[in-house]
């Protein structure tokens, strides 16, 4: 099992970064990483939504099919997405560390015998993605 960990701190409060988050309908106004789908699959526990990223700003999207696993308004968003042998799990977690301030984590775990194969392909820009999309988020809110 592999993890990738990213977080920022976001000057704006823990809702207004819930609210970006949340809506991934607009995620394509400030975030150049994940995008939605199908606006019509909200993000609900146990339910499905069509995805897609792009780990660098000039590949061309990858569209993948996840299962929502959590959704704790203003706290938590998790998903995991899978095929045989390669199971991703995406977590974005919001911490309050003061008045107006969020703390955004984004932790990707990638576990399965074929992680060891793609790994090696993705990792920096995995990780290069994840940063991209904290900083969009940051400056997203706190320019609303």
């Amino acid at each position: 099992m592999t993890s990738f960990y990213i977080e920022i701190e976001i000057n704006a409060p823990r809702q207004q970064v819930w609210q970006a988050l949340y809506q991934k309908e607009r995620w394509r106004d400030w975030n150049t990483f994940l995008f939605d789908g199908d606006a019509s699959q909200p993000f609900q526990a146990g339910k499905g939504v069509l995805l897609s990223l792009r780990r660098l700003p000039q590949e061309e999207e990858t569209e993948f099919e996840a299962t929502v696993t959590l959704v704790q308004p203003g706290i938590c968003l998790s998903w995991v997405s899978a095929i045989a042998g390669f199971r991703n799990q995406y977590v974005f977690e919001l911490q309050e560390i003061g008045v107006g301030r969020t703390k955004y984590i984004h932790q990707d775990t990638f576990s399965g015998i074929l992680s060891r194969a793609f790994l090696p392909f993705i990792r920096a820009d995995e990780q290069q993605g994840m940063k991209r999309m904290a900083r969009e988020l940051k400056r997203y809110v706190e320019h609303r």
